[in-house]
């Protein structure tokens, strides 16, 4: 159990360096012909395809007081050094929304460019266009976007972790009627979902088997993946984790021992599982030999997932645990004992119908009752 948790432990630690962006460029395989392109428009224009894109909303944009405060706008953003040339102004037709294009420095995904937003959203802004009234001002772009949405990210994702989670803890503690066994499926589905995590930053944000996979180095994960793993994977780990334990409850209903139990049931399904997770990896492995990172990454993190789960978590830690628990495997406190049975089913044996005794009457043939009943139906539909 130490040395299995250890391993996972040891893979999802460089999940706490996981950084999130939108695709963009570099998401793009070194070679093609749009991104050499791109290159180009990046030397000649730094920042310009991905310009910081600065909203002006007013009753009226074209009043002198708003004039005014979007050319001082645009001065501050050239004194910061921060933003380069070129900056234009569009107005819509009705003249009450104004947008300014700022190119950043960097090339709008890196660590240059998140320093130029900043830099105008708290510093240029607030002192120029922010202070003109009935003014209303907002930044977008792809920096910007991808900012935003990493913060709205991390603001709304422990609600769906949290409600993932809780959902998921009250079906297994509904199913098995066993608190230990609830917490501690939720636990390993979790451990499982933060290595695949750890994979994923090793592999692309650390460049582990950049020349393997041929992809350019990227210092971020696509910021929809985190979120699209959590509940696929969680969803997958569940799956077989009921499959198995369903098998484990059953026998120990037989009246075996935690340990045989557990031996049994994962002996019975392990052919099931093997199989599946094979189908699943080699499926999965298929999306880290398309062109664009994202799907990369897609792929090497379900790979990943479900192999760990189907070696390291199915495979020792799962029965590992079960054993040292022995029989605080089944704990249910009194209190809970109100919860129904879901998965009660019958032992294979009480399926069965037990086989008629024939009854042998007094004929001197020994012909049975039921054998008589047998050839008196014989050749009905």
């Amino acid at each position: 159990m130490l040395a299995a948790g250890g391993v996972l432990v040891a893979l999802a630690l460089p999940a706490l360096g996981l950084h999130t962006a939108l695709p963009g460029a570099t998401d793009l395989r070194v070679g093609l012909p749009v991104l050499q392109t791109y290159n180009r428009i990046q030397e000649a224009f730094p920042g310009g395809p991905t310009p910081a894109l600065v909203v002006v909303e007013a009753s009226n944009v074209g009043a002198p007081v708003v004039r005014d405060g979007i050319a001082a706008l645009q001065q501050r953003a050239m004194a910061t050094g921060e933003m380069t040339e070129p900056t234009y102004v569009r107005v819509n037709p009705n003249g009450t929304m104004a947008m300014v294009a700022f190119p950043l420095v960097g090339n709008g995904e890196n660590a240059a460019s998140a320093h130029a937003l900043s830099v105008l959203r708290t510093e240029v802004i607030p002192t120029t266009i922010g202070k003109v009234a009935g003014t209303r001002v907002n930044v977008t772009g792809m920096t910007a976007g991808s900012r935003d949405f990493n913060s709205a990210l991390k603001q709304r994702a422990p609600l769906v972790f949290g409600f993932v989670l809780a959902l998921a803890f009250v079906l297994l503690l509904v199913a098995f009627r066993s608190l230990v066994i609830a917490a501690k499926t939720t636990v390993l589905n979790l451990m499982s979902v933060a290595a695949a995590y750890g994979v994923l930053v090793l592999v692309f944000q650390h460049g582990w088997g950049t020349s393997l996979l041929d992809y350019p180095g990227t210092n971020s994960i696509a910021a929809w993946l985190p979120l699209f793993l959590f509940v696929l994977l969680f969803g997958l780990s569940m799956d077989y984790h009921v499959f198995i334990l369903s098998r484990v409850r059953e026998a120990h209903e037989q009246g075996r021992t935690t340990e045989e139990a557990v031996e049994q049931g994962i002996t019975m399904t392990a052919g099931v599982v093997t199989a599946a997770a094979i189908v699943m990896v080699c499926v999965f492995l298929t999306f880290a030999t398309l062109e664009q990172i994202s799907f990369k990454q897609m792929g090497i993190g379900l790979a990943a997932a479900v192999l760990i789960d189907a070696t390291i978590v199915r495979g020792v830690l799962l029965p590992a645990t079960m054993k040292l628990l022995g029989d605080w495997n089944w704990y249910l406190p009194r209190w809970l004992w109100w919860l129904p049975e879901m998965l009660a089913e019958a032992p294979a044996s009480a399926l069965m119908p037990e086989p008629e005794t024939p009854v042998e009457d007094d004929e001197p043939t020994g012909r049975s009752e039921l054998h008589r009943r047998t050839e008196s139906t014989a050749g009905r539909p």
